[in-house]
């Protein structure tokens, strides 16, 4: 063959290379939509860091804070090894992602695993399949999220262009709390008295508080920009208990995802995000720079009746210096300019923004909004009372402690994980499937609390057949008082067809819902003295964990799960779990 080739004429060898070209482009264009595993190794470690003049050593990912990036296409297979080197129990939860047929990888300790203990490991294996945007990593146990978490970044397809314009540049930015104390005994010792835990010391933008003190200038994040250009934002709340504002002084953001679906563009000058949500806006840079130093501020939004962290994180957006700019002109230290929040509580504002995140529901991103409903639910979240054990010194009333709950059920965590136990037709003495799919009693959930606020404890979970069409009410009380509850879905994403303040009303308020251009999230604010109407198709067979992304209120019981049973085809069912599944 090779001597062939060296005796052919010029022309002809010309004519070689071009048919071997033409038989390889197509397998490397193939190859370029092919699925890529892409693999990750996660060291769960202890690791120094100081802020606000103090050092502690905190849980990490790698020695990192906040922890690494994980990126990946729309279609790719993540493979990570998560080996646990601390002291504490460990799980991670991959926010967002749907984990379809995967759910033995989706993380919540007890719920769909046993935690990964002190030097064992475990490898979450998981597809992304039919999302692409910006979500989030984070421990799923007791409060060791507050250090460990990081992005995930879901690129579109190979070719397959942003339905928005292409930005310079990609910025994570993750909003955060910072304790000076250790965040396992604030919330031991919360647990054991019954009471409030105490508050974070400081919010944080990608693990920096900013100038909040002398010896806190150092710590603060930089966005350096050059002027004309576009920036896409990535946006994550991961605070522990805060709904954070978020804005950038003299500029206006352009909000163009939510929860790594995009949405119809629109501009704001403040972003309201929940724990546990994504947003991905763009930054169009002013073509000539400001005269001062645009401060990236974020601060809470809280309608609670606790005390909460009322500080606010600071961040500088510095515009790199033209060519041509004069040594001497830049000398002379700019002004800063502060972003103008709204009020701490300001619910109005909450409801305005909320209710203009609409889905693009165009032919390539359609809004795929169950049209009709096979089971309907109404669920209250909000706190109350519970009895502390004999044995137990709980500082409230009689020896009662704060609770919350979903339908007056406070969740008690199992002790072996739900999905094992549903799997392998063991759920006797671990769980029951008498969720109630109303309140208990009927009372002016928004006005005066009832007489008596104890809250009734179980493991309780609602069955859904597969395929089953939903469509849930979620209603804030005002027992203790009203609050803006963030509610997490596991394993699906789900239309939000209405907001309201009050009372839910089951015959006026139904007729008003969207199903055309709804909002798709994983995670809702239900507003503070309101109630929020979503509904989801549960095709994603598992256990699949429903909770307020406030760690406190989840600490006291907020939370439920939702077993939604395998379908008749092969490829409706879920795979046994992996080998390396930790045991309890």
């Amino acid at each position: 063959m090779g001597i062939a080739y060296l005796n052919m004429p010029g022309f002809m060898r010309a004519m070689f290379i071009m048919l071997c070209a033409m038989m390889i482009l197509p397998e490397l264009t193939h190859a370029k939509h092919a699925r890529v595993t892409r693999h990750y190794k996660f060291n769960i470690k202890m690791q120094n860091f100081t802020r606000l003049c103090q050092t502690k050593s905190i849980v990490t990912v790698n020695g990192r804070f906040p922890g690494p990036r994980i990126i990946a296409r729309e279609g790719d297979r993540i493979v990570v090894k998560v080996v646990n080197h601390v002291q504490y129990n460990v799980t991670l939860h991959w926010h967002g992602i749907r984990q379809l047929k995967s759910a033995w990888a989706d993380g919540p300790a007890y719920i769909t695993q046993c935690p990964i203990q002190t030097g064992q490991s475990f490898v979450y294996n998981f597809t992304v399949i039919g999302q692409r945007g910006t979500l989030w990593w984070h421990a799923h146990i007791s409060w060791l999220r507050t250090t460990l978490y990081g992005p995930i970044v879901i690129l579109p397809k190979r070719h397959v262009p942003y339905p928005f314009p292409q930005p310079f540049r990609e910025v994570p930015i993750i909003l955060g709390e910072w304790w000076k104390a250790d965040t396992e005994a604030v919330i031991n010792q919360a647990m054991q008295t019954g009471l409030a835990p105490n508050i974070s010391d400081v919010h944080t933008i990608n693990g920096l508080p900013g100038p909040v003190s002398n010896c806190a200038a150092k710590e603060t994040f930089q966005l350096k920009v050059k002027p004309g250009k576009t920036y896409l934002l990535r946006l994550i709340n991961a605070a522990l208990n805060d709904e954070m504002f978020f804005s950038i002084a003299n500029h206006t953001l352009t909000m163009v995802e939510a929860d790594a679906v995009y949405v119809k563009p629109f501009s704001t000058k403040i972003v309201l995000i929940t724990p546990g949500q994504t947003v991905n806006v763009l930054l169009k840079a002013k073509s000539k720079a400001p005269n001062g130093t645009c401060a990236i501020s974020t601060r809470p939004y809280a309608t609670g009746p606790a005390s909460f962290d009322n500080t606010t994180a600071t961040g500088f957006l510095e515009y790199k210096k033209t060519s041509h700019a004069s040594n001497k002109s830049n000398t002379k230290k700019l002004p800063l300019l502060r972003a103008v929040f709204p009020k701490f509580n300001d619910t109005v504002f909450a409801m305005n923004f909320h209710n203009k995140v609409r889905s693009l529901a165009n032919a390539r991103f359609p809004a795929k909004v169950p049209k009709t409903v096979d089971r309907h639910f109404f669920f209250t979240v909000g706190l109350g009372i519970s009895k502390c054990s004999k044995n137990q010194q709980c500082q409230g009333p009689n020896n009662t402690r704060v609770a919350a709950a979903v339908n007056n059920v406070t969740f008690v965590t199992p002790n072996i994980a739900l999905l094992q136990a549903h799997f392998f037709n063991k759920s006797k003495g671990v769980y029951t499937t008498d969720f109630p799919s109303n309140p208990p009693f009927k009372f002016n959930y928004t006005g005066t609390p009832p007489s008596n606020i104890f809250v009734s404890s179980g493991t309780k979970t609602v069955v859904l057949p597969y395929n089953t069409s939903v469509e849930l009410v979620l209603q804030d009380t005002s027992i203790i008082g009203a609050e803006s509850h963030p509610l997490h879905l596991h394993g699906f994403n789900f239309f939000i067809v209405g907001q309201g303040n009050g009372n839910f009303d089951p015959k006026k308020d139904p007729i008003k819902f969207n199903l055309v251009d709804p909002a798709e999230r994983n995670t809702a604010g239900v507003p503070s003295g309101g109630w929020v109407a979503v509904r989801f198709l549960a095709d994603n067979p598992g256990v699949w964990f429903m909770h307020c992304h406030l760690e406190v209120h989840t600490s006291w019981g907020l939370k439920m799960a939702w077993i939604v049973q395998d379908g008749k085809r092969r490829n409706q069912k879920l795979p046994p779990p992996p080998s390396d599944l930790p045991k309890c």
